[in-house]
């Protein structure tokens, strides 16, 4: 119930036409029905050679009911489509929304082909799920009551023996429903599993020819369509005795109708009119059974979507504001305070960093790979809080900043960078909606991407492909770095954002800096010693902790693990040469 809550505030504007849905579904139901019993009259009282009147009459009105009915079959399935049409639009909007207020922690949770699936797949089952209701599982039970209650005016004796087959027909259903969920309830984990086998495959399809390894994929995508294929079938061997199992219990009902009811006849306790309309609505009652059959198989699979559905919109965003956030950053000055973090409930991995930045430095973080580098320079921003202890910028904890504040005055190039399909021009407005072409030409010069735009003939109305495909690393390295200095900010973090530039046009990159972004702090996150040898301060990471602190000079004499970095990278450099 609490997941039909949670689905059905998504209605919201909806809600008329999922009322007036099933408001004509028993109109529909009323006329067939009522068309059954008409048909009795006629055959009962109409065939007689001295007076038609009787079939001229009762025939007019089966007309109009068969077109009152097909007129409220017509507008309620419109209806249902329109609604059903609307949930699936408005849970789509709520999840997606949903989504991006998301913080990294909750980002976690869930895969990227998860999150798709469910805004595809998943929704797609519950907008057919809530169609079939509100049309068919409404039309069925005032079906099969309506019907019943008709069955028993006419012959109340030969009706008994819907009192037998309904609780029967009950039974199987139950059983069907609880054994099949589970199989599609792992079914769309499969789901889940297979989006992210294609998804990195067609996105990775360079390097998997690269490295000639279609075979290794092809036996990954065989092994999860297999168990794609297994689950569909162990649903599909208990679905596949509906049908079977619906048509024995209508064949064995009329049969017993046909031949009691034969039999009453020639006793003259029922005339023909009553057994002809008493095979119709056992066809109406049983199909009806029928009917909510099929509405039962699709509510099961509804509701393994549906779960996982509620399951992103109940997904609350980890980090909030303060009661009274702070929304001025004055300076890019940084400090931590006895900081430890560690991701979701697993250890730390920083462990007591004491960290004091003044504004507009130059810092240089270097460390190895798993040194938690990436994950010291995320406390600044606020993409995670820190367990213990606490980040300041500007003087004031991060936690008691509005959010948004924060991130718009820190700009950070992630480790992966990220450019959207559109332009060049519309990739940099990601850092100030109101940029001019001026603006784009100042941070591009400091980026050092200038040339690169104006060997194109569209200049920065060039075309970016999605993921930045048709752009080089370094390139696309260097329009991040422009982007992020369009934001105009307090600090600026890189994170191992020049790999894959040359020495060269890093080192302009970095003069940029200096030369007209002096009074922001700036924070080069990287594993090559020249990236951060003429920082003002360089702080060296080591599982987790500080290991070191001070300009380059001095840890070249107090440092081992600086001295030995840079030992191996110049060597590496001579032997280069």
């Amino acid at each position: 119930m609490e997941m039909i809550k949670k689905l059905g505030a998504s209605i919201r504007e909806y809600k008329t036409a999922s009322i007036l849905a099933p408001l004509f579904v028993i109109g529909e139901v009323l006329m067939d029905v009522l068309i059954p019993y008409l048909m009795k009259l006629m055959i009962d009282y109409g065939f007689t050679p001295e007076d038609m009147s009787v079939v001229m009459k009762v025939g007019a009105l089966m007309l109009v009911c068969a077109i009152i009915g097909l007129a409220c079959g017509v507008l309620s399935g419109r209806y249902a489509a329109i609604a059903s049409a609307g949930l699936a639009q408005n849970l789509r909007r709520d999840m997606y929304y949903n989504i991006q207020e998301f913080s990294f922690e909750n980002i976690d949770k869930f895969s990227s082909a998860s999150l798709v699936t469910r805004l595809t797949t998943d929704i797609t089952n519950v907008q057919n799920a809530y169609q079939m209701i509100i049309r068919m599982l409404i039309r069925a039970p005032i079906m099969l009551v309506f019907s019943m209650i008709m069955a028993f005016i006419i012959n109340a004796k030969l009706s008994l023996v819907f009192v037998l087959a309904i609780p029967v027909l009950g039974l199987f259903l139950w059983f069907l429903m609880t054994r099949a969920h589970k199989y599609f309830k792992a079914l769309f984990k499969v789901y889940d599993r297979m989006n992210t086998v294609v998804q990195e495959n067609l996105i990775g399809i360079r390097t998997v020819k690269a490295y000639i390894r279609e075979e290794l994929e092809n036996e990954k995508f065989k092994e999860t369509s297999e168990g794609l294929r297994y689950n569909s079938m162990e649903a599909e061997k208990l679905l596949v005795l509906t049908n079977p199992v619906m048509f024995a219990m209508v064949y064995f009902c009329t049969i017993v109708v046909s031949l009691i009811g034969a039999n009453m006849i020639v006793v003259e306790t029922m005339t023909t009119g009553d057994l002809m309309s008493l095979l119709t609505y056992t066809i109406q009652i049983l199909t009806s059974l029928m009917v909510v059959s099929m509405v039962v198989v699709q509510c099961v699979m509804a509701k393994a979507s549906g779960d996982r559905i509620v399951e992103v919109l109940d997904e609350k965003r980890v980090l909030t504001n303060c009661e009274n956030p702070v929304y001025d950053v004055k300076d890019g000055s940084i400090e931590f305070d006895h900081v430890s973090f560690g991701y979701g409930n697993g250890k730390n991995i920083l462990e007591d960093v004491n960290l004091k930045i003044p504004s507009g430095s130059v810092v240089g973080v270097l460390g190895g790979t798993g040194s938690s580098k990436s994950s010291l320079i995320q406390l600044i921003p606020r993409l995670y809080d820190a367990k213990e202890g606490s980040v300041k910028v500007g003087g004031v904890d991060v936690r008691d900043y509005d959010i948004e504040t924060l991130r718009s005055r820190v700009a950070m190039v992630l480790q992966k960078n990220e450019l959207f399909s559109g332009t060049i021009a519309s990739n940099l407005r990601w850092g100030n909606p109101d940029a001019t072409e001026e603006d784009f030409r100042r941070v591009c010069d400091i980026a050092q991407a200038t040339e690169y735009i104006e060997s194109k003939p569209e200049g920065f109305e060039t075309r970016i492909e999605q993921g930045g495909r048709n752009v080089s690393g370094g390139q696309k390295q260097r329009l991040c770095i422009a982007r992020a200095l369009l934001k105009d900010p307090r600090i600026l973090i890189l994170d191992d954002s020049t790999s894959a530039v040359d020495m060269v046009t890093e080192a302009a990159i970095r003069k940029g800096f200096r030369e007209y972004i002096p009074e922001v702090t700036k924070i080069i996150v990287s594993q090559r010693v020249a990236s951060v040898e003429d920082a003002d301060i360089i702080i060296v990471m080591d599982e987790g902790k500080v290991a070191a602190l001070g300009r380059h000079a001095e840890l070249l004499e107090s440092s081992p693990i600086y001295r030995e970095v840079y030992e191996s990278q110049m060597k590496g450099g001579e032997a280069d040469e």
